[in-house]
């Protein structure tokens, strides 16, 4: 059975160097938080990724620049965007059968970042978009990133919502008080990316986006940042909200969830449960989850879905869900 994975990240030497620039690594500390073999591997689109999809058992990598991506980089992010756009593109041709790719956006110019992903999916045959919540101050519902969904949904492209560190000032008050090292993690991996990524999916129901564009989809990853283990209390909100539809019925209608590597029979059955089989979408979070031992085919073999559930979880949820997306011109 073809497995694709959706959510596997890389990133290039020249926006490594452009975080590096910009000082990032001390205010955001996932910046600083990559081992050298994880940087290796990001940076890595070659051979030895194929092995490791090859041990793992996963068939399709579905590309997207690691967080914190362009996020901070204002208007600088243009040419970088454009750059690893279309060395992922020339990887996507070189094994066609092997690579997809999310776009990456220079998100701080939304009128740009439309423009731009609009070219990656006309004439680079990319899949969708991959985006970090906020983008300085202004979270995902803000008007001017409007733009951005706005182009996603007429292209009836997906949207993965990825995780970001939280701003300092929630770090300060809720991620702090431990070791340097404990913090950093408590902030980023531990829970703080989690709650943020879901959080600013939830920003985007309350805000009216999903009845503004009732087609456009979004994927959250780590089996739905949290959100769908709360769908009930989400509901209560209904009776205050305004909106057209019950809250349940946007994670129904526009919300897909991965796996991210968190390969556990009892999420899965969860994730299910809220938002459909039809919705469940399969990934490794590469080279973050990475693990050996055909990890990802374990998983696959073992999920606890019937064969046809199975089937679409590991790769026909995902064709439907892209089908329209052109060739590469």
């Amino acid at each position: 059975m073809k497995l694709i994975g959706i959510e596997e990240h890389y990133l290039t030497a020249d926006v490594r160097a452009a975080w590096d620039a910009a000082a990032l690594a001390a205010t955001d500390p996932s910046v600083a938080i990559y081992s050298d073999e994880i940087e290796r591997r990001l940076l890595d689109l070659a051979d030895q990724r194929l092995a490791l999809m090859d041990e793992t058992g996963l068939d399709v990598q579905v590309l997207s620049l690691t967080t914190p991506a362009l996020h901070d980089l204002g208007s600088k992010g243009a040419e970088l965007a454009r750059r690893a756009n279309d060395a992922v593109a020339e990887v996507c041709t070189r094994h066609p059968n092997r690579f997809q790719a999310l776009a990456t956006l220079p998100i701080g110019s939304p009128d740009e970042a439309a423009l731009e992903l609009e070219r990656c999916v006309t004439r680079l045959g990319f899949k969708g978009t991959m985006l970090c919540g906020r983008v300085g101050d202004r979270d995902m519902d803000h008007p001017d990133l409007a733009p951005v969904l706005a182009c996603a949904a007429t292209l009836g492209v997906p949207i993965l919502l990825h995780p970001r560190t939280p701003p300092s000032a929630v770090r300060s008050a809720y991620y702090s008080g431990f070791t340097p090292d404990v913090d950093a993690a408590f902030a980023t991996f531990g829970l703080g990316w989690h709650y943020d990524a879901g959080i600013q999916f939830i920003r985007l129901i309350l805000g009216g986006t999903f009845d503004r564009l009732p087609g456009l989809q979004v994927i959250l990853g780590h089996w739905g940042e949290v959100v769908l283990f709360y769908a009930e209390r989400l509901a209560a909100m209904d009776r205050v909200s305004s909106l057209k539809e019950p809250i349940a019925t946007y994670l129904r209608r526009n919300l897909y969830v991965t796996a991210s590597g968190m390969f556990s029979r009892h999420y899965i059955a969860r994730a299910a449960a809220i938002v459909g089989t039809d919705r469940l979408l399969f990934s490794t979070d590469y080279p973050y989850q990475y693990r050996p031992g055909r990890d990802a085919r374990r998983f696959l073999g073992d999920c606890g879905l019937d064969a046809e559930s199975k089937a679409d979880f590991a790769h026909r949820n995902w064709e439907r869900l892209t089908e329209g997306t052109p060739s590469p011109r």
